[in-house]
């Protein structure tokens, strides 16, 4: 597919640089945006920890690595015993691996000792002379006694990938403070007026057509009071999120420059978590996720990945399916899957995300904590979800399918049909039969 233009011709409406309130009010389940329903694995292949946000070891070019054979993704995750809700607070960086993509193997927790009260999402890079570095968020201050929110950005040098007998991944780690926010672009927490703060997930991007390399992070844009963003309601702007950007001016996975936000949301959403890119098709696809409790007075969301597609990596970045929305989770099931995480696989684009709660449809996740302990943890998937397949073309997706819970394709594994696919060739088969017979008769 060649290069696309995005402008109001093709797209219908102009580019925006931030997601606006009429964006996000046409957000609505659709056929090509609910995912499947999920139900449990027969197997559960790591029981003995909780397993929440993921994300894979990539190259500097984005695509997934494979290390000798081995697929690698490290996972935030608790003690399989410890109820749901609380496993934030606890929150350890484990690494696993696999060498089919469907088979994954608990490497055990990946440092020693990180910064931090406890470790929250990022990114992973495989640096092309083979070292690893790991990208997480810093949640809370390291020497407090009681649970702190502060959030750094952080990167750790050192790790080496060793396959001679089996898989493990070593240090020593050298953990590196990267980012802090400046309270100008980037809201400092004493700054929040709002339910939630976020300085968080950063995540590690090489620009394949330019070769500059960024990090991108979710934030919140600050909004002084008095303002006349939103109208001048408060109420609104207290919805500030932001999809923050730092650059590398020499490639250095260590060496970062603040920027302006990619994207804001401000008088939208609060939260624009685990921002990503897929280039595709000489395009750029930016995704997030976020919440339906997020979603400012007046708007109404869900638990679901929202993208975004510009022409230059700079935007302006306009939301795909005109509101945002790519995949959600069925409404009888509101909170079966979060934390999407999307990469490409050949022509299509691939959506991985952990299994949540599922067997509950109450209309707020809060609602969890008033069930007896038992059913919240009977209700937790706590893994891998299955592995969802879009289309993706322009300002449009659609899902195609899905593949099993923790299925990541190998590098040039060929997808089985889809039942799109199917239902082509079916018809294919049958005009051809028919002109066959016509012609014979």
């Amino acid at each position: 597919m060649s290069e696309q233009s995005l402008g109001e011709g093709a797209s219908g409406f102009k580019a925006r640089a931030g997601w606006t309130r009429e964006q996000a009010a046409k957000i609505r389940r659709t056929d090509d945006t609910v995912a499947p329903i999920v139900y449990p694995p027969d197997d559960d292949q790591i029981p003995e920890v909780h397993i929440w946000d993921t994300w894979f070891l990539r190259e500097r070019d984005g695509t997934l690595a494979e290390v000798n054979g081995y697929r690698v993704c490290f996972s935030l995750t608790a003690p399989a015993d410890l109820l749901p809700g609380k496993r934030h607070d606890v929150a350890t960086i484990r690494c696993f691996y696999s060498d089919d993509g469907r088979n994954w193997h608990n490497a055990g927790p990946v440092f020693d000792e990180a910064l931090g009260q406890r470790q929250w999402a990022g990114s992973a890079l495989y640096d092309d002379d083979g070292s690893v570095y790991l990208f997480y968020t810093a949640a809370g201050e390291d020497d407090a006694e009681e649970l702190t929110y502060g959030q750094r950005i952080v990167g750790a040098s050192g790790g080496t990938i060793h396959t001679g007998d089996g898989f493990a991944i070593h240090g020593p780690w050298t953990h590196h403070e990267l980012l802090h926010p400046d309270g100008e672009r980037y809201e400092r927490e004493d700054q929040s007026r709002a339910m939630i703060y976020t300085f968080r997930d950063p995540w590690f991007f090489e620009d394949p057509a330019t070769g500059e390399t960024w990090l991108l992070f979710e934030a919140n844009s600050p909004v002084p009071e008095g303002s006349d963003a939103c109208g001048g309601d408060a109420e609104q702007q207290g919805f500030n999120g932001s999809v923050g950007l730092a650059h590398s001016p020499t490639g250095d996975p260590l060496e970062w420059e603040l920027q302006d936000p990619l994207i804001d949301a401000v008088g939208v959403n609060q939260e624009l978590e685990r921002p990503h890119i897929v280039y595709k098709d000489g395009l750029y696809y930016l995704f997030i996720s976020s919440h339906l409790h997020t979603f400012a007075p007046g708007l109404e969301g869900y638990d679901a990945l929202y993208g975004f597609v510009a022409e230059e990596f700079s935007g302006d970045y306009v939301p795909l399916n005109e509101s945002g929305l790519v995949a959600t989770n069925p409404a009888n099931a509101p909170f079966q899957s979060y934390s999407w995480m999307a990469f490409p696989h050949d022509d299509e684009v691939l959506v991985q995300s952990f299994f949540n709660y599922f067997d509950f449809a109450g209309e707020t996740l809060d609602e969890i904590a008033h069930l007896p302990e038992s059913e919240q943890m009977r209700r937790f998937g706590g893994s891998l979800g299955p592995t969802l397949r879009l289309d993706v073309e322009g300002t449009k997706t659609k899902i195609i399918g899905k593949l099993g819970h923790w299925h990541i394709p190998m590098r040039g594994e060929t997808l089985p049909p889809t039942e799109r696919e199917l239902i082509r060739r079916a018809r294919a088969g049958e005009d051809a039969a028919s002109s066959y017979h016509a012609t014979e008769n």
